[in-house]
């Protein structure tokens, strides 16, 4: 009887003969079918009105070419943002859906832009599968698209790799890189932040990108497909509900003539760890714990899973996205220029003498 490499290498007359790098696991032409399939979407995000510059260069190539449009900046700066989206992934291979994930992959970037004040110019993917399917690329590039085309950036290339081995088949791991502009005289670094700032709080759509590893430990051994009356819905949905993002805010607040002194993403590391990363020194954040209620999905977490009150915060967005600080006087205004904007905004806290973040006004957390 023949042996499985003899079987591989002398496969049944007339069948296709697999290439040496198939029967290593790999298959070129899955890749190029992934391609195919994305390609439309891609090219719809490079040819979008409100790029800030134009793209040279078709998908395929080695380098993407892109000529920023800058007109109007005195000192351009470019800011630059890498991240993937965690253990999600595993929630979303669960359930078959993948084009969630590109949505949170960029929009998860140009927040982290957008802390600077910086505007996207174009984005770069990467995904890694243990056996590519491309249906399933083809699916999270497509997503990845459609937030590019809502926030202005072009998809200028990516990386699709297979390899066998490395990661677990039916599995992904995805990585984004977003390159993006801002003039300096509007650069954001926190440096102006003052003892009386008012911290505006906008809400998150769920746990966006962190914390996976932790709520599908406490979740194991729940029905994911069950709807539930308190989340309204599935818990799947729940989970793989997409990362928001705040650009349009911003934009709003700018355009009322805000004085943004500061911004934070809340994303690992949650409340206590991120806020603190554009302090200046002498200054620190009251975080009024009871200026919110909690959403279900973070209280069913922290109430199975028995989480501590400074765990929760450091692991989790505890249903808070995304804050701004103004001064104390515009605090007012810019929540009316938020809700106008289809906000839903509320005041979390105050900018304090000290360091770091104290919560609900006890010891620092």
């Amino acid at each position: 009887m023949a042996n499985d490499t003899d079987q591989a290498l002398n496969p049944t007359p007339g069948s296709p003969r697999p290439s040496a790098y198939q029967q290593a696991g790999v298959d070129i032409e899955a890749g190029h079918r992934a391609v195919a399939l994305m390609k439309d979407a891609v090219g719809r995000s490079q040819n979008a009105p409100g790029l800030r510059g134009a793209v040279l260069s078709g998908l395929g190539g080695f380098g993407g070419l892109f000529r920023p449009a800058l007109g109007g900046m005195t000192d351009p700066i470019l800011v630059a943002s890498t991240d993937g989206v965690g253990t999600k992934t595993k929630v979303a291979a669960q359930a078959g859906v993948f084009r969630h994930l590109g949505h949170d992959i960029v929009n998860h970037c140009t927040n982290d832009l957008l802390v600077q004040g910086a505007r996207p110019l174009f984005f770069l993917d990467y995904i890694a599968m243990g056996t590519l399917v491309p249906e399933s690329v083809a699916e999270f590039v497509n997503g990845a698209a459609e937030a590019c085309l809502q926030v202005g950036a072009a998809l200028l290339g990516g990386e699709t790799a297979e390899m066998p081995g490395v990661y677990v088949t039916g599995e992904l791991d995805i990585v984004g890189t977003l390159v993006g502009v801002v003039d300096r005289p509007n650069l954001v670094t926190g440096e102006r932040l003052e003892v009386g700032d008012t911290v505006i709080a906008l809400p998150s759509s769920g746990l966006h990108t962190n914390g996976y590893s932790l709520a599908r430990r406490v979740l194991d051994g729940l029905d994911w497909q069950e709807e539930r009356g308190d989340l309204g819905g599935t818990l799947q949905d729940a989970l793989l509900a997409p990362h928001r993002c705040y650009l349009a805010a911003f934009e709003a607040l700018v355009a009322a003539g805000t004085d943004v002194r500061g911004m934070s993403h809340i994303t690992g590391g949650g409340l206590i760890d991120n806020p603190p990363r554009i302090f200046p020194q002498g200054v620190g954040m009251r975080v009024d714990l009871n200026s919110w209620t909690l959403p279900p999905l973070f209280r069913l977490i922290v109430e199975r899973g028995e989480i501590s009150t400074h765990d929760a915060f450091h692991a989790l967005n505890m249903g808070v996205g995304y804050l701004f600080m103004v001064p104390a006087a515009q605090a007012d205004a810019a929540l009316v220029t938020l809700r106008a904007a289809g906000e839903q905004p509320w005041v979390i806290g105050q900018m304090t003498a000290g360091s770091g973040v104290t919560l609900n006004g006890g010891g620092a957390a």
